[in-house]
């Protein structure tokens, strides 16, 4: 009888063993398969906020960092309006402007904390100009949030909270993705990046090349710089329509270059061909056109929403209420295709509104007017 239980025993030990390293190996699998630069090498932790937490009503200063285009200023009243919706807590909300000048931003943060609020909010110029502003911060108990950026270094992620961003690599992977697929992994490919050595530029490329590298028959004819420019867009696949008579589809990381190079196709009197895009409304207004049309174009919106200002805003609350928050915490990245195109795209309003929003139709009426 014992024998019998010992082997009974020693079945149900290796059966127990084997589950753990099957699930051990698909855990791994699942962590590989993940954004190397902003899962893999900066994974979250929890974060015990208890020595920050005060009694309300609180002092938020938020540091705006450019209000260059249409998505930064959305951004910004993302955050805004959040902050309105929370007046229970907010006494007071202290804007600053750095209109994308780091040495303003490092003056503003500055000010802030000569200001004594009780969190900062800043979306980092430059990591490494802010570091000694961050440590001041840090001297004096004020935490700090880093907002649409991500913070890397040991040394700058020792000196803030928490930070919230969308995955720039997973934007540029789900969009290159879909192009993959579309030309069921063979043809030849544009691809379109925002600006040189920019870091959103630069992670979406990773992710779309993370995907290319496993299509052998997908080959990238050429891979431009367009700074996220409609004139650019047009202009730089203006120039490279003569030189490639076979192209199958366009990878583009931003939506404003992916509408230049469809009028530069059309101008060319070249088939339109699949592309990507993002969730811009002026994008999903031609994408609704052509549809209607009978056009046979095709695209995917990806979108790095304007809501991440909103989820700051959020995190900065909790952080002053003393719970325990992610020192990352990131983003989904939504995406829109032609089947539900319709639900998203606007015609009522202007071509700069960002489809993927919080903001209530009244609020976005009165930012996006004609």
């Amino acid at each position: 009888m014992k024998s019998k239980k010992l082997i009974l025993l020693t079945i149900v030990t290796l059966l127990v063993f084997t589950a753990f390293f099957i699930q051990a190996f698909a855990e791994k699998e699942a962590v590989e398969k993940e954004e190397p630069k902003l899962i893999e090498k900066m994974t979250p932790k929890l974060v015990d906020t208890s020595e920050y937490k005060k009694n309300p009503p609180f002092t938020i200063g938020f540091d705006v960092y450019w209000l260059g285009n249409s998505w930064s200023v959305q951004f910004a009243e993302e955050f805004k309006y959040e902050a309105s919706q929370h007046k229970d807590l907010i006494g007071d909300l202290i804007i600053t402007d750095s209109e994308g000048k780091v040495a303003k931003q490092v003056n503003n943060i500055e000010d802030l904390i000569a200001r004594n609020v009780d969190i900062i909010v800043v979306t980092p110029l430059s990591e490494s100009a802010l570091i000694p502003v961050f440590r001041k911060a840090k001297e004096k108990g004020i935490p700090i949030i880093s907002n649409a950026i991500f913070i890397k270094t040991p040394e700058g992620r020792s000196l803030i909270v928490s930070q919230v961003n969308a995955g720039d690599f997973e934007f540029g992977r789900v969009i290159a993705d879909w192009l993959a697929k579309k030309l069921n992994g063979q043809g030849n490919i544009i691809a379109l990046s925002g600006m040189a050595g920019v870091e959103t530029a630069e992670l979406r490329w990773e992710g779309a090349m993370s995907v290319f590298k496993k299509y052998p028959g997908i080959k990238v004819l050429a891979h431009e710089y367009a700074d996220w420019s409609y004139p650019k867009g047009k202009s730089v696949m203006a120039s490279l329509l003569p030189a490639y008579p076979d192209i199958d589809g366009v990878w583009s990381g931003g939506a404003a270059m992916t509408r230049g190079a469809i009028e530069a196709f059309q101008e060319a009197n070249r088939p339109l061909v699949p592309m990507t895009g993002e969730d811009n409304n002026g994008f999903l207004k031609v994408w609704l056109k052509l549809k209607q049309q009978g056009s046979s174009f095709d695209s995917i919106a990806a979108s790095k929403p304007t809501y991440i200002g909103s989820e700051a805003c959020r995190l900065a609350l909790k952080v002053l209420q003393g719970e325990p928050v992610y020192d990352i915490n990131i983003v989904a990245v939504p995406i829109i295709t032609s089947k539900d195109l319709e639900k998203y795209v606007r015609p009522d309003l202007p071509d700069s509104l960002w489809l993927r929003t919080r903001l209530p139709e009244w609020k976005i009426k009165e930012i996006f007017k004609e």
